[in-house]
């Protein structure tokens, strides 16, 4: 059963939405909480994102730019504005598709299907394997077998960086650039505490040894 997350504020347009889905065998949930979004989404971790503009904090081109910084989960833009301006918009800054209302139902579906036909025929691009690690990036989710590890962003992509420059010294200045890049402003003083953090998160699934710190230029991912 694959999960959808609405953002919107108009309860007969959630209730709608919800009914038809529900239908077709989706699991539905919309943001309760307008002050803790992000968390409601890495919580429910939503396979698509119907997506409104008008929303009670920030708009959905806001929420898609934040949403971006750490997944790649669809999202279809839902809006009574104007079409071509919000649509050229919706799609540049990462949504999948864009719906006018009133719509269809059943276009919102057939939309949603050949979105998930798609992704069903790409390879899990967001699944990151070395060793007998799994690192999902979309739901920031180191495994090993059973044994799960829920890492932050950050944290995640300080481990995909170190992983991907496996055997070789990451600096920390290349590991700064590349988290300021994806909006997380942190200095070293900030890198060296999400280091120790993840340290201690990949310790039960035996990696916290193999993060070896190369003092006075960086970190080394040994396996």
């Amino acid at each position: 059963m694959k999960k959808i997350l609405i953002f919107e504020d108009e309860p007969a347009i959630i209730e709608a939405i919800k009914q038809e889905l529900t239908k077709w065998q989706y699991q539905v949930e919309a943001i309760s909480d307008w002050e803790h979004v992000l968390e409601q989404v890495q919580a429910f971790k939503p396979e698509l994102i119907l997506m409104d503009i008008s929303l009670p904090a920030f708009d959905g081109f806001y929420w898609t730019q934040k949403l971006r910084e750490f997944t790649k989960v669809p999202i279809i833009f839902i809006s009574s504005a104007d079409l071509n301006q919000n649509a050229v918009r919706a799609l540049m800054i990462g949504a999948d598709d864009y719906l006018v209302k009133p719509f269809a139902l059943d276009l919102l579906v057939a939309k949603m299907q050949v979105l998930f036909k798609r992704l069903d025929q790409q390879p899990d691009e967001h699944l990151l394997t070395f060793a007998s690690y799994q690192l999902n990036q979309l739901t920031n989710e180191l495994s090993q077998g059973e044994a799960v590890v829920k890492l932050t962003p950050t944290e995640s992509l300080i481990l995909k960086l170190l992983v991907i420059n496996q055997g070789e010294i990451v600096t920390k200045l290349k590991l700064i650039q590349a988290l300021w890049q994806g909006n997380n402003f942190i200095d070293e003083n900030a890198l060296n505490v999400n280091i120790s953090r993840l340290r201690i998160k990949l310790a039960p699934v035996g990696l916290k040894d193999k993060l070896v710190t190369v003092r006075g230029k960086g970190y080394l991912l040994v396996l």
